[in-house]
């Protein structure tokens, strides 16, 4: 059990990369985000955190029990309580657990972070009537309290989609594997293009770990042998004149391969990581070139190691701004002596999340004590919140919506192009 034991002042400004991360704020629609000081004593604030503290995640659960403690030490009141339980390894120990924190009378269940042990525990906190802030991505455990706080690929789809059509993307593809994973990206790239004017004018799917099949595949979706035919006939063609307009038009076509574009500016890619630095450039060599066409991808290309790819220069993602992030990895590192997980900073903004209600609660004219701050209209409030992965809020059908930057690769890493909202009531390209 761990409880504040300091007062919690006024939280501070965001400030640069270097500063501290910037606390949960409220963030109204029309106004600048402002900040709720958690002062006094919360009502009902006894917060159950599920992660695995045992077993072959258990360093991934103590990154995540260790960004909760820094948002309990920003932002919590002196009775605000954060009870641990240990998901281990099964579904089993994910279900004890649950069952525990129901026994512990928790108000509001914060994980757990694996898909399987959310399937586990969500029907017996639905029984109880007490809602719960899952980390995983998977939307299918969502609904009746609640809700799948991890990034979710189907928005970070549909926001690099809009970004492209807005400057001047009309045909897309996609290059996804065989995969749930690829599955969904290929039916939310559908969707965002569709939603945007554009058309989906070749889709391909490849096999992971199949370097023949996806070379064959990438060859395909590149049109090429059609482009290299037309080359060759266009060459012979000219090679039948005897004049030097010809004799130039030879010279420059031969440095080509192939004759003519793809038929498409921009591909969405379900890939990170070694995977997309083995299909980047396979997609160069069939004259897919980057310059003219567009990669799309997700919050899987945060990763510096993609910019010494050429034919990744020039990607694009979205993704939560990295500014806020950054300060809180280096804050996480001089507090505990090594670096987060990435996804750390869904414990953070959870206990946060949790803190800011119960502190609001508090201050609530007429609110009895005991009583829970976690109701259905302050957890779903329509302005949302502003965390360290940027503006976010809880929708009643059990999603997280998340405001989202553009992101490009350069290389010296990924680099913010166009920012993320500041609140739900602008709309970005």
């Amino acid at each position: 059990m761990m409880d504040n034991g300091k007062g919690a002042g006024p939280a501070a400004q965001a400030g640069p990369a270097t500063a501290a991360p910037a606390p949960l704020y409220r963030t109204p629609l029309a106004e600048a985000p402002r900040p709720v000081p958690p002062v006094g004593v919360p009502v009902g604030a006894r917060v159950a955190l599920l992660v695995p503290l045992s077993g072959p995640q258990a360093a991934l659960g103590r990154d995540l029990l260790d960004a909760a403690q820094l948002a309990i030490f920003d932002l919590a009141g002196l009775d605000f309580t954060l009870v641990p339980h240990d998901t281990g390894a099964s579904t089993a120990a994910a279900e004890q657990a649950a069952r525990a924190a129901l026994s512990d009378r928790a108000a509001l269940v914060l994980g757990p972070f694996f898909s399987d042990a959310a399937q586990a525990v969500a029907p017996l906190l639905r029984g109880a009537g007490v809602p719960a802030v899952a980390f995983t991505n998977d939307a299918s455990v969502s609904g009746n309290g609640v809700w799948a706080m991890g990034f979710r690929p189907s928005p970070q789809i549909e926001r690099a989609v809009r970004h492209a059509a807005a400057q001047g993307a009309h045909r897309f593809a996609t290059l996804v594997p065989d995969t749930a994973y690829g599955r969904l990206v290929a039916s939310a790239a559908g969707q965002a293009v569709a939603a945007a004017g554009g058309q989906i004018v070749a889709a391909e799917i490849y096999t992971p770990g199949d370097r023949a099949g996806t070379d064959a595949t990438v060859r395909r979706l590149a049109n090429y042998d059609a482009r290299h035919r037309a080359l060759l006939a266009q060459r012979a063609e000219l090679s039948q004149r005897d004049d030097d307009i010809a004799r130039e038009a030879l010279r420059r076509l031969d440095k080509l391969d192939t004759l003519g574009e793809p038929g498409f500016d921009a591909i969405v890619l379900a890939a990170g990581g070694q995977e997309v630095l083995g299909l980047a450039p396979l997609l160069a060599f069939y004259d897919i070139d980057p310059g003219r066409v567009r990669l799309l991808g997700t919050w899987l290309w945060e990763d510096r190691a993609l910019g010494t790819e050429p034919a990744m220069l020039g990607a694009r993602f979205a993704a939560p701004s990295p500014a806020s992030r950054d300060a809180f990895r280096a804050r996480f590192e001089r507090a505990y002596g090594r670096a987060p997980v990435r996804l750390a900073t869904l414990a953070y903004d959870a206990v946060a999340l949790a803190a800011v209600l119960a502190a609001e609660a508090q201050q609530t004219e007429g609110a009895h004590p005991g009583a829970s701050p976690y109701t259905l209209p302050a957890l779903t409030d329509a302005n949302g919140f502003v965390g360290i992965d940027g503006i976010f809020r809880l929708l009643p059908d059990g999603q997280v919506e998340r405001g989202l930057a553009i992101l490009e690769v350069r290389r010296n890493g990924p680099v913010v192009i166009d920012p993320a909202p500041g609140t739900f009531q602008a709309r970005p390209n």
